[in-house]
């Protein structure tokens, strides 16, 4: 007669099945670290994630949670791994088969996401691989400690094997990801900026006139700073690159084909442009929205050297981390327009949330066909023959930003003092510029606000009115009118697919 194995205490079975998806995440984390960082299963399964995400949602996700969508998904795949390791070591009580299954079942999934993401080699298939098989060591080792310990009745030696073994994983599962975070930490980001900063030094930065913004009546100030400037992407984790290590392939259309190093770029003619940037993703009146200054290399100049063939009219630039975005050649080529690549940001180089060592700006163009980060590739295609990132998916192909407006003094529901209050705010329309802003206040006339000093096309103009107002509950719209005459409509249309458009409307009230 055979003898049933006994059956795991529930506490011993959930940290069994924890602690064998968790040393899968740390192995998974630290082979990753000596193949490629992107190989890490969470990470590449997250990415993929973020790749098949449907545009409803993922308009949620940025509409709700702003910059740290990311951290939300990251967290909430986490609590799923928690759980799900949890039950699976429950369902494992009396055998360690549905255990072993799910642990086979998600390093498949580790195989599947690296595989498929367009950045990765197939050697980078090590760390999901290396992830399974320490997940189900693992397990079957604890559970197996877990059996004897419960076998053992009143004896204590079984129990103490169990939980000395599980100390013993939680410390290696410690020891094993922080060994893999000093290994990605090993690339000396930091010091390659400092030393790229020491090089822009001598490029004198543009000086921004009297009189730009209405900061002092609740306005963003002209230049936005390096670490308040919006940051929207689709890279889970920043990409660690040197300066030292960049390369450039410029191919495809062109009569000649371009590899280049970050020293030839540095060597070419550098200059510094004030440029106002807008993501598709900002709702009327939203964040996305920001202005710097930004150093680099003309895209003009870089792409003559290539020689762009009559036929291209699509610049398909691409990132380390996969991503690619799609700029029209004409856009990129026009001399009224400053499209660059750019290696610094407001006197130093770009910080690595945003783009370093080098990144694409395109005036006019939304960000997410025109402003590729961690760039490495540029080709000269056709719209016809190549689609970028979020073509596929939904978003226009073209993507001129519209002309828009925003209130950001008073704040929506704000109180303020009756009498003299300050309604200001920001109104863009790149490569095009703000002719005039207009209020209504309370459905009253449309009246022009009072416009601060122009800077260029390429950026963002500051307004402000001044009313007397009465206590009570009022209500202020804002539309803009660029040079060409075109003033924004009031129709309310969300980001997808090319921009959002609509008048914004804020309520508040005096007392």
């Amino acid at each position: 007669m055979n003898q049933r194995s006994p059956l795991l205490p529930v506490t011993a079975a959930m940290v069994v099945g924890v602690l064998g998806v968790g040393a899968a995440l740390a192995v998974g984390d630290l082979v990753a670290a000596f193949v490629d960082p992107e190989s890490s299963p969470f990470l590449a399964v997250g990415n993929t994630a973020i790749d098949l995400t449907p545009l409803p949602l993922k308009d949620f996700a940025v509409r709700t949670f702003g910059t740290y969508d990311k951290l939300v998904l990251l967290a909430g795949m986490g609590v799923f791994l928690l759980v799900a390791a949890a039950a699976a070591g429950v369902l494992s009580r009396h055998r360690p088969l549905p255990g072993t299954v799910l642990a086979v079942l998600l390093g498949l999934l580790g195989v599947v996401a690296v595989l498929v993401r367009p950045n990765l080699t197939p050697v980078a298939v090590v760390a999901p691989v290396a992830s399974l098989v320490a997940g189900v060591a693992v397990f079957r080792g604890l559970h197996r400690l877990a059996g004897r310990a419960d076998a053992d009745g009143p004896s204590r030696s079984g129990r103490r094997a169990f939980l000395l073994g599980s100390l013993g994983t939680v410390v290696g599962i410690g020891l094993t990801g922080a060994g893999g975070r000093l290994l990605v930490g090993r690339v000396d980001v930091e010091g390659s900026r400092a030393k790229v900063t020491q090089m822009l030094a001598e490029h004198q930065q543009p000086t921004v006139p009297t009189g730009a913004d209405f900061a002092s009546d609740g306005t963003p100030t002209f230049l936005t700073p390096n670490d308040k400037f919006y940051r929207v992407d689709t890279a889970l984790s920043v990409p660690q690159l040197r300066a030292e290590d960049w390369t450039l392939r410029v191919h495809g259309l062109v009569e000649r084909e371009l590899n280049l190093t970050f020293a030839d770029i540095m060597a070419m003619n550098l200059v510094t442009r004030t440029i106002t940037m807008t993501c598709v993703s900002n709702e009327v009146g939203g964040p996305y929205v920001s202005t710097a200054n930004f150093t680099g290399v003309l895209l003009r100049e870089l792409l003559a050297e290539a020689g762009v063939k009559a036929d291209a009219d699509q610049v398909l630039s691409s990132s380390v981390d996969g991503y690619s975005a799609g700029s029209p050649v004409s856009s990129v080529l026009d001399p009224r327009r400053d499209a660059m690549l750019a290696v610094g940001m407001n006197g130093q180089a770009l910080p690595p949330e945003h783009g370093f060592p080098a990144r694409l700006v395109v005036p006019g163009i939304y960000g997410y066909a025109s402003a590729t980060k961690w760039l490495k590739d540029i080709e000269l295609t056709t719209f016809a023959a190549k689609k970028q990132y979020w073509v596929p998916r939904g978003y226009g192909e073209r993507a001129p930003i519209k002309t828009e407006a925003r209130i950001d003094m008073p704040q929506g529901l704000q109180s303020l003092p009756d009498g003299k209050v300050v309604v200001a705010g920001i109104a863009w329309a790149q490569t095009k510029g703000i002719a005039k802003v207009e209020l209504q206040m309370d459905g009253g006339p449309w009246q022009e606000a009072d416009l601060a000093v122009t800077v260029n096309a390429e950026t963002w103009r500051m307004w402000r009115k001044v009313y007397d107002l009465k206590p009570g509950t009022h209500t202020v719209i804002c539309r803009a009118t660029d040079i060409t005459g075109y003033t924004q409509t009031r129709d309310r249309v969300g980001p997808i697919p090319d921009g959002a458009t609509g008048w914004h409307t804020i309520l508040f009230t005096t007392s």
